[in-house]
């Protein structure tokens, strides 16, 4: 985890999806595994999941903050698919829209990946984790919705809409 957040004090550019996974584990996956052992399990077949799991939060970040990355001279989306694409990361065009749809869709593979961990921690501890993931999965619907406008605003969720989550979950 400290390799991986140290690499942001740096310009950073990835070439490939396996150098981003690397990034994303590093940084998101590894506070995942800390947080099931909180959580409490049984199955090791919950260790990959929240693997998933962090990795698909991680995507989301990274494509809420593109722009801000980018002013950074931190750049996540592999180069890889910006060239298979032919976007810019400076212009919201059809091209930095397919690119975004592509990253999108891949993030919502790793969450399709990871839905099972919630029925593998302890019952105590699953509306967290099941408020987490919404909390996220919304945060990436209202992108997709916002036609990837990253490049205009952050786009966030609004805390009327983050405490419903938390509401519906403290009555799980």
């Amino acid at each position: 985890m400290i390799e991986g957040v140290s690499s942001d004090l740096e310009p950073h550019r990835f070439t490939t999806f396996d150098e981003l996974y690397k990034y994303c584990y590093r940084v998101a996956s590894v506070v995942g595994l800390t947080t099931i052992h909180i959580f409490g399990f049984d199955s090791p077949e919950a260790l990959p999941l929240a693997e998933k799991c962090g990795v698909a939060f991680q995507l989301t970040n990274i494509l809420r903050d593109v722009k801000e990355d980018a002013e950074n001279g931190r750049v996540y989306i592999p180069a890889e698919d910006l060239q298979r694409f032919g976007a810019d990361l400076s212009k919201h065009d059809a091209n930095f829209v397919r690119l975004m749809r592509f990253e999108a869709q891949r993030a919502r593979e790793y969450y399709k990946q990871s839905q099972p961990l919630i029925e593998l921690i302890h019952k105590r501890s699953r509306p967290s984790l099941w408020a987490l993931v919404q909390i996220y999965r919304r945060l990436l619907d209202r992108i997709e919705h916002s036609n990837f406008d990253v490049l205009q605003r952050r786009i966030s969720l609004p805390a009327w809409e983050k405490l419903s989550i938390v509401a519906r979950a403290a009555v799980m």
